[in-house]
């Protein structure tokens, strides 16, 4: 088979880039998907994330696992990955969040020509089709469907009221002219039609609608990459499981790499492109000599803490509980509202550790449940809990390669509060936390606090070291730029290779302040274009 256009992987950008490339019927595009349709009713019914998110079974997860964490006490960390058409936007809370226009302006001094907020605020403007309709910073008639929740649990307007009441203003717009302040963030989902109270994922943004009716555009799903095809310096194709053995998808014009921040530099290094002593270390030729592939990983380190509720208006497992989402799911049915609509992280912040700063350096996410190891430890009790993360981490790491086995996971190591700065920021998100839950406004519902500790600064670093984990915001890994370490250039070709590019999570220099599945779409709107007009 050959195309002109061969994308690897069918997440965020990838479906982006999919439906904007096959828009011209005579461009042919070839999609594959490692994982599976995404249209299930586990995706499409935003509270039944909670099936898939733990890894327990693997349901549209990659579920990986990281290196034992040297500054959280030796464990391995948890690393959900969404595997299904959508990509992680079939797994995740679906909140729309941009990040501060500073952090784009940054991406552009640092060497990625034409990534500044103005640049790119036209890309978040076509991907946007927001229920409240279109201004300056927003429009209402692009694919990716953002809407007001509709009916956030009455525990999160107390959350607000607890944040005003500790100086942290209500802001509306987090993606508006100022980021900062307590919200009720926008989401991710179908508000009109008969998907109204679906997850918008980007596969159901940009691929379910078109992919009926284009023939120019095949999609493979449950199709295994094992590497990129070469002949010298020049892409023609990618090498796919087939059976018992493989076949080779060839690529006239590019093959495009969307299989994210862990997918993309695994692939590259399977295929010889990447850090000689990496490559060698696991007896693979080394086609191009590449060593930032897998360098810079940064993700957002996240910390919570969570309390039994005293009333039951809030999501709980217990028998009570369970007879609440039952009767939601046939409410969600009926007209696409109720709890079984809801994101979970109903609420959140953005916050100053220190009022002289420039912009937010904290994330708080606040959720009318108990969330305990990515539910992977199930309380049977209503409860309620509060994040908070670090926006800018300074702790920086890697992927690797276990071996030279394509259906082996990456080597992840985040290299987590190996610097000391980000525990230090952390402590003070903690701070903040521990601030708004004892308010007066949640006082109706606080009852035992989960892991409660002593108070000192001694036991909440220990707490920190023993709990805190990703909020699944990996970034960096092929990071776009002009120095040594950069992997593609503010096009995302890949240097020195013709013909291959990344268009991903990955490219990202630094991570931006809040949660990565907007800026990911605007990425692939970003980079369709240029392809689109020859660049």
């Amino acid at each position: 088979m050959e195309f002109d256009y061969v994308i690897v992987g069918g997440g965020s950008a990838g479906s982006v880039l999919a439906n904007r490339l096959s828009a011209n019927p005579k461009t042919t595009v070839c999609l594959i998907e490692a994982g599976g349709g995404g249209d299930s009713i586990l995706v499409r019914a935003p509270a039944l994330v909670a099936t898939m998110v733990s890894g327990r079974p693997k349901i549209n997860n990659w579920a990986f696992t990281t290196e034992p964490q040297k500054h959280l006490n030796n464990r391995m960390g948890f690393q959900p990955r969404g595997k299904a058409l959508g990509g992680s936007s079939a797994m995740n809370a679906m909140l729309y969040v941009r990040g501060h226009q500073k952090d784009y302006d940054e991406w552009r001094d640092l060497g990625c020509e034409g990534w500044g907020w103005d640049d790119v605020l036209p890309y978040f403007l076509k991907a946007e089709g927001n229920e409240r309709g279109a201004d300056d910073l927003h429009n209402g008639d692009g694919p990716l469907k953002v809407r007001d929740q509709s009916e956030p649990r009455a525990i999160t307007d107390a959350f607000i009221k607890a944040a005003e009441s500790l100086q942290i203003r209500f802001n509306s717009d987090l993606n508006g002219v100022d980021q900062e302040g307590s919200c009720i963030p926008q989401v991710t989902q179908h508000f009109e039609g008969d998907k109204v109270g679906e997850r918008c994922s980007a596969a159901s943004a940009y691929l379910f609608p078109v992919m009926a009716s284009r023939p120019n555009l095949k999609i493979m799903t449950k199709t295994q990459v094992n590497k990129i095809v070469m002949e010298g310096k020049r892409t023609t194709g990618v090498e796919i499981k087939s059976g018992n053995g493989s076949k080779n998808i060839k690529a006239r014009k590019e093959v495009i790499l969307s299989a994210g921040a862990f997918g993309s530099p695994q692939l590259l290094m399977l295929s010889g492109i990447g850090p000689v002593d990496e490559l060698k270390k696991h007896d693979i030729d080394v086609v191009h000599q590449l060593s930032g592939v897998g360098q810079n990983l940064q993700d957002h380190l996240d910390y919570i803490v969570s309390y039994h509720s005293k009333r039951s208006d809030v999501v709980g497992l217990n028998p009570a509980g369970l007879f609440r989402l039952t009767k939601a799911m046939f409410q969600w049915k009926r007209d696409g509202s109720g709890l079984f609509a809801t994101p979970f992280a109903e609420g959140g912040a953005f916050v100053k550790s220190d009022p002289s700063i420039d912009r937010p350096d904290l994330q708080l996410h606040f959720i009318p449940g108990i969330v305990d190891d990515h539910m992977r430890k199930i309380h049977f009790k209503d409860g309620f809990s509060c994040h908070a993360c670090v926006l800018r981490p300074k702790s920086r790491g890697a992927v690797g390669l276990k071996d030279k086995e394509p259906s082996s996971a990456p080597r992840i190591d985040p290299n987590f509060l190996s610097d000391s700065e980000d525990m230090e920021l952390l402590k003070k998100g903690g701070r903040i936390v521990e601030r708004i839950m004892e308010t007066d406004a949640l006082a109706p519902w606080r009852g035992k606090r989960l892991y409660k500790n002593d108070g000192s600064d001694a036991a909440l670093e220990a707490d920190i070291r023993k709990r805190a984990d990703t909020i699944y915001h990996p970034v960096g890994t092929c990071k776009m730029g002009v120095d040594e370490m950069a992997v593609v250039d503010s096009a995302c070709r890949v240097h020195g290779v013709d013909g291959l590019r990344v268009v991903d999570a990955s490219v990202m220099p630094r991570l931006v302040g809040g949660n990565t599945n907007a800026p990911t779409i605007m990425i692939g709107e970003k980079v369709a274009d240029m392809i689109l007009n020859g660049v």
